[in-house]
């Protein structure tokens, strides 16, 4: 019995000696193997950390998307015929445009007829279509029936011509600089500039701007870089002794002196704001959009301050004219600051140069263009209508079928959700 359970303990013995050291085995085994799997994984996350990954886009408030475009006054030939307006609101409907800025206030005339205009003693440039139909009236009944926002755009703002039925009739509206010269070179030509400070300039357009919306089932006004004063003007006798009165001191000599720049900046946002107050009073639902510059310029050069416009409030809807060749350069102003604070308010978006008469725009780089800025969250409007491809470098339906890459999908701005103020946020914009 002992012997037997000798033999038996050492059997065993044996057996679990055995087991033990293919257990010792495993063990180093799976320790090895863990350590080396950690060192692929912590050698892997170094490797990634290493990698240069794609920018994230920036977070923002997402409105409906801006798809907009200009109708200027080099599109005349297409806004007095209604069968081409027809076609031309089809094509951008089949698009997926959604916003159309037409021109109404150019070289001092009104393109509709005005009673306002008339009772100043200023002739409409242009009364009527080839088939005697108001256009204003034509191209919104048109668009609206694509779904189209139509906004009137007062391209000219405070901007005159020299010699027009305006300047000759209302020569105390103008302003001048120090030297009492009262012209600037713009890219219109020589221009003059109604006083923006003056109360008869303010309630003669006001009154136009309110004459649109009561006259016409528009979707809003617009108001670019011309509703402006360049920094050199001012200088005039009613700015003048206004800045006297109210500051008792003399207009600096220096037209950039920070208080005075400040001084008429208030001024024109003083306008501005009254001038929302009113819109807003004769049409609720009335969309107030801005097209400025990139507001360093706006501002230093233009004394427009629309950056405090938005801060305040009367804005809904604000597009920055971008028209940079060079692509570094146009994500650079579209990436700033104040762009990212208004697009956390209102729908925002950028204006991209589609060509100029003489000066077509490679389709590629308006692609680019419109990818960066919906990368970023803004929509984009096209200056100018005729540019997007019939004066274009690219055959038409070349130019045609990119648009139709860029906006594959629709983008509809409904009338009661298109105020920046009261929009309903909408899915982020695709930034591919």
């Amino acid at each position: 019995m002992l012997r037997m359970t000798l033999h038996w303990s050492g059997q065993h013995w044996r057996q679990h000696s055995n087991r033990y050291a293919v257990w010792k085995t495993l063990k180093y085994v799976i320790l090895f193997g863990l350590t080396a799997l950690l060192a692929l994984v912590f050698s892997g996350c170094l490797n990634l950390a290493a990698m240069e990954l794609p920018p994230v886009a920036p977070t923002q408030r997402s409105f409906q998307e801006i798809r907009g475009v200009w109708f200027t006054t080099n599109d005349i030939d297409v806004m007095r015929d209604h069968n081409r307006l027809q076609e031309a609101i089809d094509q951008l409907a089949q698009l997926n445009f959604n916003t159309i800025y037409v021109v109404v206030w150019n070289s001092g005339y009104v393109l509709y007829p005005s009673p306002v205009a008339q009772q100043a003693r200023i002739q409409p440039f242009v009364r009527r279509g080839l088939q005697g139909q108001d256009m204003l009236a034509d191209l919104i009944t048109l668009a609206h029936r694509r779904g189209l926002l139509v906004i009137p755009w007062f391209e000219f703002g405070f901007m005159a011509p020299p010699i027009s039925e305006l300047t000759e009739n209302y020569p105390q509206w103008l302003t001048q600089r120090q030297d009492g010269s009262q012209t600037s070179m713009s890219a219109a030509g020589e221009v003059a500039w109604l006083n923006p400070f003056h109360p008869q300039v303010q309630q003669f357009f006001s009154d136009l701007v309110l004459e649109v919306l009561r006259r016409y089932n528009v979707d809003g006004v617009q108001f670019d870089d011309h509703m402006a004063l360049p920094v050199e003007f001012g200088y005039d006798r009613f700015t003048t002794d206004l800045y006297r009165q109210e500051t008792q001191q003399d207009p600096p000599t220096n037209p950039r002196d920070p208080a005075w720049v400040s001084w008429r900046a208030n001024k024109i946002t003083e306008f501005m704001a009254n001038l929302y107050q009113a819109v807003k009073a004769q049409k609720s639902s009335a969309m107030f959009s801005v097209s400025p510059n990139p507001y360093n310029v706006a501002y230093n050069s233009f004394l427009q301050d629309w950056l405090t416009w938005v801060r305040q409030g009367i804005v809904d809807e604000l597009i920055v004219q971008v028209y940079r060749s060079d692509l570094h350069s146009f994500v650079e102003q579209i990436n700033r600051p104040e762009i990212q604070e208004t697009q956390q308010k209102i729908p925002t978006g950028v204006g991209i140069l589609t060509g100029l008469r003489n000066r077509p725009v490679p389709m590629r780089l308006i692609q680019h263009k419109v990818r960066e800025a919906r990368y970023f969250g803004l929509g984009v409007s096209f200056f100018f209508y005729e540019s997007l491809w019939d004066e274009a470098a690219e055959p038409a339906i070349e130019r045609q079928s990119s648009f139709r890459s860029l906006f594959p999908y629709p983008a509809v701005r409904g009338r009661s959700r298109v105020l920046g103020h009261h929009a309903v946020p909408q899915q982020p914009l695709n930034p591919n």
